[in-house]
């Protein structure tokens, strides 16, 4: 059992590879997920929502972008920590995230100590009242 786990939604595999390994190296679990629609779908699989204590999730991607998946996530698992990654960023969207609930807002590339603390503050800090990680 590690740290946390993470659920990591991007559709470049190299930065899904990049993120897995530096999580899995600092002792996270980490699930991934190609674009948006396969986040979302291997979060809710079934009666048994997959356990997540927080969800890093790329802005653009094909089937369901980054807004609708994260739209999703922030309305069915409101106390699972949402952090955007992207290589396109914008002020007036990552303020819209952020009041929506996003917890941060992370600029590709990422640099491996940043991540590493936004993800051990976000777990850290996430909603879920059991303290129990799967």
């Amino acid at each position: 059992m590690g740290l946390g786990r993470i659920l990591v939604v991007d559709d470049e595999a190299h930065i899904r590879t990049t993120v897995r390994m530096a999580l899995t190296k600092a002792g996270y679990d980490v699930v991934e997920a190609e674009d948006g629609a396969k986040g979302i779908q291997s979060i809710k699989s079934g009666d048994n929502p997959l356990l997540v204590d927080m969800i890093l999730c790329d802005m653009q991607m094909p089937n369901i972008d980054g807004i609708g998946a994260i739209s999703f996530f922030l309305q069915q698992f409101p106390s699972v920590p949402v952090v955007v990654m992207t290589g396109h960023p914008d002020i007036n969207t990552a303020t819209k995230l952020m009041k929506q609930g996003v917890k941060d807002y992370l600029v590709k590339p990422i640099e491996k100590e940043k991540l590493l603390a936004v993800v051990q503050d976000a777990v850290k800090h996430n909603g879920r009242k059991d303290g129990f990680h799967v």
